[in-house]
């Protein structure tokens, strides 16, 4: 990807402007560091969250990055709000030629402690709110018959968690509806690509403002990744969306391995380990910031990093991998076919 639109006529963008990209929960984790990957690429980024401060520092890094900013403060789960930010992402920038669904909310808490109402908020947000966002932009996307749509998932979106119901089921429904979808988009044989990213633990400010009601503090569980790790992948997978689904990071690569062989051996070690494994040893501070109902942003901007620097890598060998499958197919066959050469050369058959 170049940072340029190669489209002509469709939406009426003109041969070498700058690509137009969309990115939701923009102003903080994941979804800061893509905005900020794709506009040193030089794109036109819209910034899509509720709270003013960090899409101001947000705008701030992309524009630093080489990219131009448009700032939209929207919730994500209001369906008018998200179609007017479409028309007016359209109406400033252009064209939406690749658009990120990112956004999400949670609770950190035993199922039995939360609400009906936060439950729902939850849903909203982290899974309606990628509804949404599909529903405004995609029709105008098979006009053109160009676009592409990314979906930032997790690892739990096929592995459930302690502690994370409302989150857990929120990703595997967007699973579920990524799929559905894409079955659709090949049936009408469509241009306009769909494509997931499967994400690990990753060192985002979330575990600073998400709603907890755990007694210490929530924490990822190890390996834990820089945003950086994932706005890669986000990227990525905006360049080559014809790939269903991509899985950033050995331990998702091991975690959705092992929950496809052995289910309920994974439900048991997760019992005896999930709970602990998600919380520090500090106490969780009784101010602690939430971000459920309202941004928790306001005054004070959380950036892309949480807390976890020390803690965390910028680097994913099985990223790569992932990335360059083909060449490693094509080094792989070459030794196998070097390999069949020696030990059929008549010197080894001689031995």
């Amino acid at each position: 990807m170049t940072g340029r639109s190669d489209s002509v006529g469709g939406g009426g963008r003109r041969r070498g402007s700058p690509q137009v990209v969309a990115v939701t929960g923009a102003s903080g984790g994941i979804g800061r560091a893509s905005a900020v990957a794709f506009a040193r690429q030089g794109a036109a980024v819209a910034l899509l969250a509720r709270g003013r401060t960090g899409l101001e520092a947000a705008a701030a890094e992309v524009r630093a990055a080489g990219g131009t900013a448009l700032l939209v403060p929207t919730d994500m789960a209001d369906p008018d709000q998200v179609d007017k930010a479409v028309a007016l992402i359209e109406e400033e920038l252009g064209p939406i030629d690749v658009w990120v669904n990112v956004a999400f909310t949670s609770v950190f808490s035993p199922f039995e402690q939360i609400t009906a109402e936060e439950y729902r908020r939850v849903t909203e947000v982290s899974y309606l709110g990628y509804v949404y966002a599909t529903m405004a932009v995609l029709p105008r996307m098979k006009e053109r018959h160009h676009g592409t749509i990314v979906h930032v998932g997790s690892a739990l979106a096929y592995r459930g968690i302690p502690l994370q119901t409302a989150y857990c089921g929120a990703k595997h429904a967007i699973q579920g509806f990524h799929e559905a979808l894409r079955c659709e988009l090949l049936h009408d044989k469509s241009t306009v690509k769909v494509t997931m990213v499967q994400m690990p633990a990753v060192n985002t400010p979330q575990f600073s403002w998400v709603l907890s009601r755990l007694p210490r503090r929530p924490q990822p569980v190890p390996p834990i990744y820089q945003p950086e790790v994932a706005a890669r992948a986000v990227v990525y997978a905006a360049e080559h969306p014809s790939r269903r689904e991509y899985w950033v990071g050995g331990s998702t690569a091991a975690t959705l391995a092992a929950n496809a062989v052995a289910p309920g051996l994974l439900d048991r070690y997760l019992a005896r380990t999930g709970i602990s494994s998600q919380q520090t040893q500090e106490p969780q501070p009784g101010d602690a910031p939430k971000n459920l109902w309202a941004p928790a942003d306001r005054g004070e901007d959380f950036g892309a990093h949480g807390r976890f620097d020390e803690r965390s890598t910028y680097l994913s060998p099985q990223l790569w991998a992932s990335h360059h499958h083909g060449l490693l197919g094509a080094a792989l066959a070459a030794s196998a076919a070097l390999l069949a050469r020696v030990l059929l050369s008549p010197r080894a058959v001689r031995s």
